[in-house]
């Protein structure tokens, strides 16, 4: 078995039922599971699925388990098609939410939920996405406690109303869609620091917290929690859609800053995935640590609510250094991230902006920088490291047509330079004010890349719509802003070919379709091709084993197609 759990007294009999409904859902998935892929970052949460099955498979564990007939989901199939008013609408059957159900959510949470249509509309439209639901949720909740969450689980599983878990709202495939109504629960009221520990480089917090809040109260104290997706992102999202961001090439991507995830089941059980130490070899505890917390970092809500996290800590860096360099073709400027990465340097960041980005970042804000592909780096260590590094990689530079390789240390010259690179998504979005932005996420392994970015690259320079390519070169990850009208047909169709080409180009190279942004609806079109139907079904066996009335999340992440 790929994990179990460490027996306390407070969790023993939690521990004990999540371990053998994981199990039995595992072992009786063993055959056809296939997965190949083997890039650096991967969300499509069955990288944290896959070790209970392949376990389960060696005759690791001998569970009986007989399933039910059919597993398939209910009635109709869950559907994604663009609408006449220019929105990705995802279709599926309303579970209509009883007055009973509204009566006992009003007696636990008073007047922190609310019916008012606009502010379940609002809860129910993705902020930064084109993806849209034909439903919104019934209800809207603003649970205070963990024990408020506990409660509002029990009654959602008693009444088998679907949960939509809330959080900064950020993602851009869907994740916080309503496809069946429901209950929306908003965790931007959980949003406490717990405890830290600036010894032991470790904070306890709840999971309504932002990043960026989270590091202004650090920043006194010398540390910093070093992931940095979009602005807004919280921390329980940023668990439930395994983040990242451009310091994932030095410090990893949230699975590897998780330390301990308190979460709350379908049916209301309570688990923890470990204790604060950063190691173990107490028996399976080791397991339970990461392939238990791994297999909530990403299941995207459709396992558990996460109401309680222990992250890892970094010292705040003593000196950095940031340069810039630029390339005459896109593909010089991808091998130099490749060869940095191979000489063994421990950059911070090495991010890549194509000619068209450069041109938008000019655009937006009156800047006059050379509009062709350029590399970002920062190298951070002493004063005297730093700058070691930079002039290690400026002679790799000159050695792959590199030019005009700057650096600078001033503080407020870094930020200034840094800004190119943070604006970049709304300078694409200032060339064309009144388009929508496809925001593309596929990932390579490293060696692929280069080639990778080159045949994407060819395909949107050819495109009559505005394409700008942003890469995290040092982890093999890269996006591209298609901007397009999504009231005009031609453009809809032209921007889902191009994100097509890419997904499958990345696939073809043993990548993923999606490096950080995670499947939500978006993506579940193309999870049968990266890891095949058995993955699927292992996925299917181990949601329906934990979630047994498919209320937590339902609609999200496991293609609907699949049935068991």
């Amino acid at each position: 078995m790929g994990f179990l759990f460490r027996a306390s007294a407070s969790n023993s009999g939690a521990a004990r039922k999540l371990i053998r409904r994981a199990i039995q859902a595992a072992c009786s998935s063993s055959a056809g599971v296939e997965s190949t892929h083997t890039a650096r970052k991967t969300k499509t949460g069955v990288e944290s699925l896959l070790p209970l099955a392949f376990a389960a498979s060696a005759g690791v564990v001998a569970f009986g388990f007989a399933p039910r007939a059919s597993l398939c989901d209910s009635g109709d199939k869950n559907s994604e098609k663009w609408n006449g008013g220019g929105e990705m609408l995802l279709r599926a059957s309303h579970r209509a939410v009883s007055k009973e159900l509204f009566e006992e959510l009003r007696a636990v949470c008073g007047d922190n939920m609310t019916v008012d249509y606009e502010e379940r509309h609002f809860h129910g439209k993705p902020q930064h996405s084109f993806h849209k639901a034909v439903n919104v949720p019934d209800v809207v909740v603003y649970p205070r406690s963990h024990e408020d969450v506990v409660k509002i689980i029990a009654l959602c599983n008693k009444y088998k109303a679907p949960i939509v878990p809330y959080g900064g709202a950020t993602s851009i495939e869907g994740h916080t869609l309503a496809p069946h109504g429901g209950v929306c629960m908003n965790m931007s009221y959980m949003n406490k620091i717990k405890a830290l520990h600036v010894e032991d480089m470790d904070v306890v917090v709840e999971p309504g917290i932002g990043w960026i809040e989270l590091n202004e109260y650090l920043k006194p104290y010398g540390l910093f929690f070093p992931l940095d997706p979009g602005p807004g992102a919280s921390i329980g999202g940023m668990c439930a859609t395994r983040c990242s961001g451009s310091l994932a090439v030095r410090y990893g991507t949230m699975r590897d800053n998780v330390i301990n995830i308190q979460a709350v089941l379908a049916d209301g059980e309570v688990i923890k995935t470990g204790s604060r130490a950063r190691k173990s070899a107490a028996g399976y505890e080791k397991l339970t640590r990461y392939d238990l917390a791994r297999l909530l970092i990403g299941s995207e809500g459709t396992l558990g609510v996460i109401t309680e996290v222990t992250l890892r800590l970094q010292k705040l860096p003593q000196y950095s250094v940031v340069a810039m360099c630029n390339f005459p073709t896109i593909k010089d400027a991808a091998d130099v991230a490749i060869a940095t990465m191979l000489s063994g340097i421990q950059v911070s960041r090495v991010e890549l902006l194509d000619e068209v980005q450069i041109k938008a970042i000019n655009y937006a804000s009156g800047k006059d920088l050379p509009e062709v592909p350029t590399l970002m780096f920062e190298f951070i260590g002493t004063e005297a490291y730093s700058r070691e590094q930079t002039l290690i990689v400026q002679n790799i530079v000159g050695e792959h047509n590199g030019t005009d390789f700057i650096f600078v240390e001033d503080p407020e010259a870094k930020e200034e330079l840094w800004r190119i690179r943070k604006e970049a998504l709304w300078a694409a979005l200032a060339m064309e004010p009144h388009a929508e932005a496809m925001i593309t996420d596929v990932c390579v392994p490293l060696s692929r890349l280069a080639e990778c970015i080159s045949i994407s690259k060819k395909e949107l320079d050819a495109s009559q719509l505005v394409c700008t390519v942003i890469a995290h070169a040092g982890d093999g990850n890269f996006h591209t802003v298609i901007l397009f009208d999504p009231s005009k047909e031609d453009q809809r169709e032209e921007a889902e070919r191009l994100n097509h080409l890419m997904v499958h180009t990345a696939l073809l190279m043993e990548g993923t379709c999606t490096g950080e942004h995670g499947v939500g609806t978006g993506k579940m079109k193309y999870l049968e091709e990266e890891l095949g139907h058995g993955a699927l079904k292992t996925m299917k066996r181990i949601k329906t084993a934990l979630d047994p009335n498919d209320i937590m999340n339902p609609g999200k992440l496991i293609p609907p197609h699949v049935c068991l």
